[in-house]
């Protein structure tokens, strides 16, 4: 199969969002927990965050905003300049993925799709309590774009919670004996197992391959 530009813009609303969230391949996905100025909290469910730095730990996640969508999520990161991002757990898959329905402002999802609340003082935003891995971020900037009116908030981490037995040796996050789950597109969940460990790729070890083109 090969497609234009003509023909991807012809496709079908909703085969076309299905295909541009998917053909990037799996993807992590977190539930972000955040509160209101009236103590309603909030938790959304992402795909979209990204690692940008180890010093200091900064990590960003994609934002659509326009007028007609309510941001709740965006609104109250601006209002508290704190957020959590949970990890979620292979036993959490479906209410997890219930905290994407359009649910009214004064509606807590973590209270509709029966998640707990975890708090740590002198931090404003709620922690989900059942997920196995998490982190407590401070807003450090918003980034917006040209081409569309989606926007990069952008946070720096203060707090982390890993279950015991998740860490390997070397500090890499065990995501197969952590059981959390990854995604595709929208609505496609998998687990992550693993395949291989690499060593830091180096040229000068790369002639010791047997993949390695001499020419």
């Amino acid at each position: 199969m090969y497609l234009d530009k003509s023909a991807i813009k012809n496709i079908e609303r909703i085969s076309r969002i299905n295909l541009m969230n998917s053909i990037t391949g799996i993807k992590s996905v977190n539930l972000i927990g955040t509160i209101d100025k009236h103590n309603v909290t909030n938790l959304g469910i992402f795909s979209s965050i990204v690692h940008i730095s180890s010093s200091p730990p900064i990590f960003g996640f994609f934002v659509r905003t326009n007028k007609k969508v309510r941001r709740d999520t965006f609104e109250n990161i601006l209002l508290n300049n704190e957020y959590t991002i949970n990890h979620i757990h292979k036993s959490s898959v479906d209410k997890s993925h219930f905290t994407s329905a359009k649910f009214d402002k004064d509606i807590s999802e973590f209270k509709v799709c029966n998640f707990n609340e975890q708090y740590i003082d002198n931090f404003s935003a709620p922690f989900v309590a059942e997920s196995h891995i998490k982190m407590g971020l401070r807003l450090k900037e918003v980034v917006d774009f040209k081409s569309n009116p989606s926007k990069l908030v952008i946070g720096e981490i203060e707090h982390i919670f890993i279950k015991e037995g998740y860490l390997d040796s070397d500090n890499v996050v065990n995501l197969e004996k952590s059981s959390s789950v990854c995604v595709a597109g929208l609505n496609t969940y998998y687990l992550a197992s693993k395949l291989k460990k690499l060593s830091y790729a180096r040229v000068n070890d790369l002639k010791h391959q047997k993949f390695y083109n001499k020419k």
